[in-house]
């Protein structure tokens, strides 16, 4: 090929092209400037090189709550109100809406501490359940605690779930330690004094509830926590039985909730066994408190408070459509597996239909039966018996505590 004065023909070409593309950049923006475009493709350029912002949704807020038990000797009253009224309490949460009337996503961990055979070098602490929104398990968990003589360290206890939890950094998020006990507050080799700096720093709020007399929980130094987690100090009769309020809507819950027990459809690893863990919780709720049974049936027709997505096919396919695709056949119910993806998509929708009608139901039985109740606890107000109980504590301190994050109670 033959050069001419040191350039490559091609390189002339190359060189010409750039030039004819740069006079024309520069003619768009000129005209740009002026406020006038040129005609034919020009505009559709400039849109497609014009960088366009990326959508970002919005982080959603969260209440996070760390339920800490003292589980010595004389506290079987405090568990056996957990166990009746932890229903009650996700309830109350699951009407708290954000500024834009969003729900916030809610997450429920639970610690027992006062237990010998939890270890010295643990402060007697025990992790039962990290943060979670399985509330079957958390339910069935709390079934399972029992009481035996030993050391209460809310200092520790406090501190412990303070660094093991991962506690949301989301602004506006509520996060909430509650501990119940009776005991000094002061005992043990954490001092309460470290976990509420911890607390501060983390933007957790502390309460303590005191199982006896307001003023012995003053002696007993545990409104010490309260004061410097920058939440309250209360107290509770936790002898107090829990009154189990019949209603005339009682029974048709209980019978919607078997209808939508039917429409769950097991899968995975463990799936068989959370869809039998279902049934049981219901069974071990109605066996000890009919009352809880059914705020329990009123908990379960809320669809942001209880989701099984990590166990039930139809809640699965709500945030991932394809997962018929992927799903272990061998782990679904016997007369799913044979099923093709179409087939077993079409069962999903229908079941999924058939779950929003019944819940539907529920809500509207449950607000009926709400109706009901807050007419008969009305004729009893001035009824000098009632005793404060975990339960109408936790409500109280709810409901006034979420509005310092731009929450409400529905």
């Amino acid at each position: 090929m033959k050069i001419e004065n040191g350039w490559h023909p091609p390189c002339k070409l190359y060189v010409m092209q750039f030039i004819v593309k740069s006079v024309a950049a520069i003619s768009l923006a000129l005209a740009t400037l002026n406020g006038s475009y040129p005609t034919g493709n020009t505009t559709n350029a400039l849109q497609e090189t014009t960088p366009v912002a990326e959508k970002t949704n919005p982080v959603k807020p969260k209440i996070q709550v760390a339920i800490l038990l003292d589980v010595s000797n004389s506290m079987d009253g405090l568990i056996e109100q957990a166990k009746a009224q932890l229903w009650n309490m996700v309830s109350v949460m699951g009407k708290v809406r954000c500024s834009d009337d969003l729900a916030p996503g809610i997450e429920i961990a639970l610690y027992e501490y006062g237990r010998p055979s939890n270890g010295e070098a643990s402060g007697y602490v025990k992790r039962i359940n990290a943060f979670t929104t399985d509330l079957d398990q958390l339910s069935q968990n709390l079934f399972k605690l029992t009481t035996y003589g030993g050391a209460e360290y809310c200092g520790h206890v406090m501190y412990t779930s303070l660094t093991e939890l991962p506690w949301d950094t989301t602004a506006g998020s509520y996060k909430v330690i509650f501990i119940a006990g009776n005991e000094d507050f002061l005992q043990g080799k954490v001092h309460w004094t470290k976990a509420c700096e911890l607390a501060r720093q983390k933007g957790v709020v502390i309460n303590t509830i005191y199982c006896g007399s307001r003023e012995q929980g003053i002696r007993e130094h545990w409104n010490l926590g309260g004061e410097c987690g920058t939440g309250s100090y209360t107290n509770i009769n936790h002898y107090a039985k829990i009154e189990e309020m019949d209603t005339p809507y009682d029974d048709t819950l209980f019978v919607l909730n078997n209808q939508l027990n039917a429409t769950y459809i097991a899968y995975g690893q463990h799936g068989a066994a959370s869809r039998a863990r279902q049934e049981a919780t219901d069974a071990m709720n109605y066996s000890m408190n009919k009352s809880a049974a059914a705020q329990r049936v009123s908990v379960k027709g809320k669809k942001e408070l209880y989701n099984n997505s990590s166990w039930d096919l139809v809640d699965a396919a709500a945030t991932d459509p394809g997962i018929v695709n992927k799903v272990d056949r061998k782990t679904l119910p016997a007369e799913y597996r044979a099923k093709s993806n179409e087939e077993l998509q079409q069962i999903i929708i229908a079941k999924s239909k058939e779950r929003t009608a019944i819940q539907k139901k529920i809500a509207e039985i449950s607000a009926k039966r709400e109706a009901y109740i807050a007419a008969e606890q009305a004729k009893k107000a001035g009824d000098k018996s009632n005793q404060p109980t975990l339960y109408t504590e936790i409500e109280k301190i709810i409901t006034k505590q979420v509005q310092r994050y731009n929450m409400k109670i529905k």
